[in-house]
C-alpha cells in the first residue's frame, strides 16, 4: 500500500535534514524569504481583521473568532506551500541543533535574520494596507485599533503563556505539513492548528508585527487615543514576552520533546546514511 504521509520519526528526520539549509543558504536568500514570510502572515492577519470586524454582531463572539482563525491560516499555508522563512516555525530548527547537525550559533544567526526580515515585511504590508484607504468609512479601522490596544495592554505573564501555547500549535502544524505528501494534506495540516490558536486567543509574535503597527497607523490617522497603544508598548509590552513565549513553546514543547523521543532512531539513521 502506498504511503500517504511520513511517520512521526520520519518527520523529525526530515526536519533535521531540512535544518541543514542554514549551513549553506546565503544570508541574502534567508532575508528575502523572511521578508516574504512577514508579508504572508500579514495577509492572513489583515483578512482576519476584516472578517471579525462585525461578524460577532451576527454570529456571536465564538463563531467570529472561529472565522477569524480560519482565514488567518492563509498565512502559514502561503509560507509552507510557497516557501518562506518564518521565525516561529524556525523554532523547529532547534531539533537539528539538538541532533548536532547545525551549531547553536548558526541557529541564533538564522533566527536573528529571520525575525528582522519578518518584522520589516509585516511593517511594509501594514503600511500598504493603510495606504489602500479601504478602512475609511468601515468598522475595520476601529476594530484594528481595538485589537492592537488589547495586545499592548496584556500583562507580561499572560502574553508569555499565550505565546507558548501559540507556537506549540504552530510548530505542530509545521510538523504535520512536513509529514503530508500532497498539497491538500499540507493545507489541512496548516489550517486546523492555526485556526485553533487564533480562535483560542493565543499570541503570535509575527502576526502581532502586523496587528499592532496597523492599529498604530490607524489610530494616528483617526486621532483615536488608546491607553498602552504606543510603539514602545508594541515592542516592550507585547513583542518581548510574546517572542520569548513563542521560542519556549516551539523549542521546549515541540523540538526538544520530539528530539528526546526519537533521538536514538534519528541519530542511528543519520550515521547509516
Amino acid at each position: 500500500m502506498e504511503k500517504r504521509f511520513l511517520t512521526p520519526v520520519e518527520t523529525v528526520a526530515a526536519i533535521v535534514a531540512g535544518g541543514k539549509r542554514v549551513l549553506t543558504q546565503s544570508r541574502g536568500r534567508t532575508f528575502v524569504l523572511s521578508l516574504l514570510a512577514g508579508v504572508y502572515i500579514a495577509f492572513g492577519a489583515q483578512l482576519s481583521t476584516v472578517v471579525t470586524s462585525d461578524a460577532a454582531n451576527y454570529a456571536g463572539l465564538g463563531i467570529s473568532r472561529f472565522l477569524g482563525g480560519s482565514v488567518f491560516s492563509l498565512g502559514l499555508m502561503l509560507v509552507v506551500i510557497c516557501g518562506a522563512e518564518l521565525f516561529t516555525g524556525n523554532s523547529l530548527l532547534a531539533n537539528a541543533a539538538l541532533h548536532g547537525e547545525i551549531s547553536w550559533l548558526k541557529l541564533a544567526e538564522n533566527w536573528t535574520i529571520v525575525i528582522v526580515g519578518n518584522l520589516l515585511g509585516s511593517l511594509f504590508f501594514a503600511w500598504l494596507m493603510f495606504e489602500t484607504r479601504l478602512w475609511e468609512g468601515s468598522p475595520v479601522a476601529e476594530h484594528a485599533i481595538r485589537i492592537a490596544a488589547a495586545k499592548c495592554r496584556l500583562p507580561f505573564m499572560a502574553a508569555l503563556v499565550r505565546g507558548i501555547l501559540c507556537n506549540w500549535l504552530v510548530c505542530l502544524a509545521v510538523m504535520m505539513a512536513t509529514a503530508a505528501y500532497d498539497i491538500p494534506g499540507k493545507l489541512m495540516a496548516c489550517y486546523v492548528p492555526i485556526m485553533a490558536f487564533v480562535t483560542s486567543g493565543f499570541e503570535h509574535s509575527i502576526a502581532n508585527m502586523y496587528f499592532i503597527p496597523a492599529g498604530l497607523f490607524l489610530a494616528g490617522a483617526t486621532g483615536r487615543v488608546e491607553a498602552g497603544l504606543t510603539w514602545s508598548g508594541f515592542f516592550i509590552d507585547n513583542l518581548v514576552p510574546v517572542t520569548l513565549g513563542n521560542i519556549l513553546g516551539g523549542v521546549i514543547f515541540v523540538a526538544f520533546a520530539y528530539w528526546f523521543v526519537h533521538r536514538r532512531t534519528v541519530d542511528e539513521g543519520n550515521k547509516s546514511s
